[in-house]
């Protein structure tokens, strides 16, 4: 298929450039909170167990503070994505960030349960704008021949994220080893507090960065008709000096850029494949992530009766598997071109639909068994690598692809919600269900959710592969249901 772009259009140059200066300071912007999502989401795995016993936990309890961050990661995507596509990408990355850094200094300074969760949503708040607007800034202002690798690249910082979140367990609890010689009693109270400071200065040199770089998306000006801003904002980004006129770009758009616009005929494929997988996805992911610490310590571990010891193996642990999240995301940057976005996202999928099955094998072998701690680890580790190959990924990355750029925050912010209800499900019923059912059939549930999501990707297809964003909107506009066939 052939997008209508005018010869000198701001899509035709941005395309035929080199990578700028410019373009890689917006990727770091962009990588950098999507570090600290994976670090929050989860440290907090590895805090949980001395959070628990600190403020004396019950099961549900312990479950709303895992799921505080999640649920305002939902209601951050949900709302602010579409402000993001009102007011600019620009202005919000500032305001995530500095909201970012206050909760996250609120959490680990939290004086009582009510105070933690009411944090811990906040840092979920700012988490879930940045989806929206990270996705938004990098697929619209890189060339389409890197912007998989690219968005990927970023997205793997939050695999970085994750496994620096499990070392600073290790760190912390074997500081308290080795500085008093019944390290339970401090570890309890204040072991979980330095976990999640690290968080904080983690965001401080964030928000520094952003606050030092001034660069709008030029397409943003360019949906709203503002073509001399468009201009300015297009000789940044490439470096040289543009002049954008009315004449040589797409006309204004004045759709609304409301939630109910991606619900219309237009948009409702689209919405469906951005959302569906990606919910399903989450009630895996982060079912399975958060509680990493906790599922090893319960599969492979439950025989050691030490919390200090058991909790340490079960930090080391995680840190070993969250390797497999990195490796996973290398994948993806490799493949994503070669396979395209759909096909890598089903495969993904079954190779999820694997890794839990092995994890639920595990839960029928006696512990004390050198089988047991085997396939715990075979679990996690086809688990991590396909889910962060495969729809860890593309999920992510389809939802800044499929949407026009008027509706791209809100529509990536929705489909970012959507997967959030998916992760409060997870981590919030997990617990319990794994209480009342037992892990095994718990994870045999999960891997044919991920059969069912590799279903609707397939059912909801659209290829963006090798695509211009605005072949892409060509073929929302056309009303066809077909989708547009796949580039070189």
């Amino acid at each position: 298929m052939t997008a209508t772009v005018s010869p000198g259009s701001f899509e035709q140059r941005l395309d035929n450039a080199s990578l700028t200066r410019a373009m890689a300071l917006l990727w770091v912007l962009s990588a950098g909170l999507i570090a600290l999502d994976g670090f929050d989401f989860f440290v907090i795995g590895v805090a949980l167990p001395f959070l628990k016993r600190d403020f004396g936990l019950d099961a549900t309890t312990l479950g709303a503070v895992a799921t505080a961050a999640v649920v305002g990661s939902l209601v951050g995507s949900l709302t602010l994505g579409p402000i993001t596509d009102r007011v600019g990408r620009k202005p919000m990355l500032i305001v995530d960030v500095l909201l970012f850094v206050v909760a996250t200094a609120g959490t680990a300074l939290a004086w009582n349960v009510a105070s933690l969760i009411a944090f811990r949503f906040l840092v979920g708040v700012a988490i879930g704008a940045d989806y929206p607007i990270s996705v938004a800034y990098i697929t619209e202002n890189v060339p389409a021949r890197y912007r998989g690798r690219l968005v990927i690249g970023a997205f793997t910082f939050q695999a970085v994220g994750a496994m620096l979140g499990a070392l600073t367990g290790v760190v912390v609890i074997s500081l308290y080893q080795v500085f008093y010689p019944d390290p339970e009693p401090m570890a309890v109270q204040y072991a979980w507090r330095w976990m999640l400071g690290v968080g904080v200065l983690l965001a401080v040199l964030v928000a520094a960065v952003r606050l030092s770089v001034q660069l709008e998306s030029p397409r943003y000006y360019i949906s709203r008709g503002e073509y001399d801003k468009a201009s300015a904002a297009a000789s940044q980004l490439l470096g040289d000096a543009i002049v954008i006129t009315a004449e040589g770009e797409p006309p204004p758009e004045t759709e609304p850029t409301t939630l109910a616009t991606l619900f219309t005929p237009l948009h409702r494929r689209s919405t469906l494949l951005a959302s569906l997988p990606w919910f399903l996805q989450d009630i895996a992911t982060y079912g399975i992530g958060i509680f990493t610490p906790a599922i090893i310590a319960m599969l492979a571990l439950s025989t050691e009766t030490n919390f200090m010891v058991q909790e340490m193996n079960a930090a080391k642990g995680a840190a070993l598997v969250d390797v497999f999240l990195i490796v996973g995301f290398l994948g993806a940057v490799a493949l994503v071109d070669r396979l395209g976005r759909i096909r890598l996202q089903i495969i993904g999928f079954g190779g999820m639909a694997v890794g839990l099955l092995l994890l639920a094998a595990s839960g029928l072998v006696s512990p004390d068994q050198g089988a047991a701690t085997g396939l715990v680890l075979a679990g996690f580790v086809v688990f991590n690598l396909m889910m962060n190959a495969g729809p860890n990924a593309t999920t992510f990355l389809l939802s800044g692809e499929v949407f026009p750029t008027h509706l791209r925050a809100t529509g990536a912010g929705f489909a970012a919600a959507f997967a959030k209800a998916g992760a409060v499900l997870g981590t919030f019923v997990l617990p319990i269900a794994a209480k009342s059912w037992g892990i095994s059939p718990l994870l045999m549930g999960l891997a044919v959710i991920c059969g069912l999501a590799a279903a609707l990707t397939y059912r909801f297809r659209i290829e963006t592969t090798g695509q211009s964003l605005e072949a892409v909107q060509d073929w929302e506009r056309s009303l066809s249901l077909t989708p547009p066939s796949q580039g070189g």
